[in-house]
């Protein structure tokens, strides 16, 4: 069929299933725009390009299928890369459609010209610039399939506006095969082997779980693995929901900003199971001392990502949900009897753990704020945190059951709440949506409150206000003897003031006492709605 290429664009999309995408236009995209606009896939306009990548990082990690964005060339595209890399980190998958100036002038630094695939090349899964126009249905179908397959992640399709212009004869392949590119799905059945001897051989076997059962739609897989046998369960920050909170399993997030039981379980045990997770830094500090002391089984579907962090002594790469499925299978009946001590000791440590909800003066203690909000929510409603503080409290105080916590990990990227939250909404319109953000984290996003009225996105957003870049004067505290330097928020807006500039109604509490008709006014709201709370300056996520 002969048609445009820009309008080939919009075919692929439609082939591909894709629903909403998200961008912002301008000349070098406008071509690919005028075909969209005869189109039913919704088009969801953000106020910032960066934006446009955590919004699609949202609607990615709630669909489980690659999202889209969509930007102009130079400041459009380079505005993005936050977003891009954002979603590398975090295994997100994503197809990123840039707009570039035409072909005959690429080099020679024209007007709003940047070379985008080579500024994104250190993170993005992969890259093209589509130059023939005979091309275009190989390169999208090969974007999706790389995007959405192996270990997920962004990929970039920049494309000339002439090349967008230009005529092709569009058919849209069924199928993709790519000679490099094939990622392992299924465990190696000898390193399977391997792995259920080696839990049938431990005393205090701990499951830890990471943001990869997500990516690989393992929850089921790892609830049922983890109740067969018995074994506990950790979570990264990434990870959190991978089993229910109410598994009597679950011990909680792990790490320079997790709890008690779930840091004792890590310490304390002789086997570890890391399921999708490459336990950087912030979840495991000295990884080399642990290494030592414990025999380590690594499964991830990335075989760079097995022993990069951590030592590892059965390394087992696929699929998780295989191969969970086929540890399950191997795992002899009876072997969790052994284990009996084990659990009982890992629940007196958190019979123990009492988290402080006291009163603060005049504030609002954040951490019972997330704990009642748990309670009030519903069960599977999406929290979307932001980074700093307030991240930490939303971690540790909302307990997921059927719901899902998102947030930026690995490149703890402030300014993401909102607009991932937009992007979950437009993916489940019937799931409560939530994003938690700190004053300073809201100022590098409160742009897209425009977005929630524009396009009927009834996200509700709660603020941690403190005056400060709360995690950072915590740090200045603790490690530069309380020189508090560059923290202070002055001058930052009324946010009630604000919220009303967009018509969207808020609530502005002090005390804990007002926290229960807050967060009730806040959730039977019928539109987006914004909740202020006063949080002491000197409070801690500890």
């Amino acid at each position: 069929m002969l048609t445009t290429v820009s309008e080939a664009m919009v075919s692929c999309l439609e082939q591909e299933g894709v629903e909403v995408l998200f961008g912002y236009p301008g000349a070098t995209i406008c071509p690919f725009y005028d075909a969209l606009s005869r189109s039913d896939i919704r088009h969801i306009l953000v106020r910032t390009e960066q934006n446009a990548g955590h919004a699609a990082n949202g609607y990615a990690r709630m669909t489980g299928k690659p999202a889209v964005c969509v930007v102009t060339s130079g400041p459009g595209a380079t505005n993005l890369i936050t977003g891009i890399s954002t979603a590398y980190m975090d295994s997100i998958p994503m197809v990123i459609i840039t707009g570039q100036v035409v072909s005959n002038l690429l080099g020679s630094d024209v007007f709003q010209e940047v070379d985008i695939t080579g500024a994104c090349e250190p993170f993005i899964k992969h890259s093209y610039l589509l130059k023939d126009p005979k091309e275009v249905a190989r390169v999208f179908k090969e974007a999706f399939y790389i995007a959405g397959t192996g270990r997920p992640g962004p990929v970039l399709i920049d494309i000339p506006m002439d090349v967008q212009k230009m005529q092709v004869d569009f058919t849209y392949p069924e199928e993709v095969s790519i000679r490099s590119y094939k990622p392992t799905s299924k465990g190696h059945p000898g390193q399977i082997k391997k792995a259920a001897a080696a839990i049938a051989e431990a005393k205090r076997p701990l499951i830890i779980a990471g943001g990869g059962i997500f990516s690989a739609g393992a929850e089921k897989e790892l609830l049922a693995f983890a109740e067969k046998t018995q074994i506990p369960v950790v979570n990264t920050l990434m990870g959190i929901g991978a089993v229910p909170s109410d598994c009597s399993l679950r011990l909680g997030m792990i790490g320079m900003h997790g709890i008690k039981p779930a840091n004792y379980a890590v310490h304390q045990a002789d086997l570890l199971i890391l399921a999708g997770s490459r336990v950087a830094d912030r979840a495991i500090p000295s990884p080399d001392v642990l290494a030592r002391q414990k025999k380590i089984i690594h499964m991830d579907i990335d075989p760079a990502e097995i022993g990069k962090n951590l030592g590892v002594d059965i390394p087992v790469v696929g699929d998780i949900r295989q191969i969970l499925s086929q540890l399950a299978e191997g795992i002899q009946p009876g072997a969790e009897q052994g284990w009996q001590d084990w659990l009982e000791e890992l629940r007196g440590v958190q019979k123990k753990y009492h988290p402080d909800y006291g009163l603060r003066d005049g504030y609002v203690n954040p951490k019972l704020l997330m704990h009642q909000l748990n309670a009030m929510a519903d069960e599977d409603a999406i929290i979307v945190s932001d980074v700093g503080q307030n991240q930490m409290w939303s971690a540790n105080e909302f307990a997921v059951r059927r719901g899902r916590f998102l947030t930026s990990g690995g490149m703890g990227t402030m300014g993401y709440s909102l607009p991932a939250a937009m992007g979950a909404k437009a993916a489940c319109p019937d799931r409560q949506t939530i994003a938690v953000c700190g004053d300073g984290s809201l100022q590098m996003c409160s742009m897209e409150l425009a977005t929630l009225v524009q396009h009927r996105l009834p996200v509700k957003t709660v603020v941690f206000s403190n005056n400060r870049l709360g995690m950072v004067r915590e740090h200045q505290t603790a490690v530069y003897d309380n020189n508090l330097t560059a923290v202070f928020l002055d001058g930052s807006p009324d946010f009630a003031k604000l919220a009303a500039a967009y018509n969207i109604p808020s609530l502005r509490i002090h005390k804990n006492s007002e926290i229960d008709d807050a967060l009730r006014q806040l959730l039977e709201a019928e539109g987006p709605f914004l909740l202020e709370a006063m949080v002491d300056p000197l409070e801690t996520t500890l």
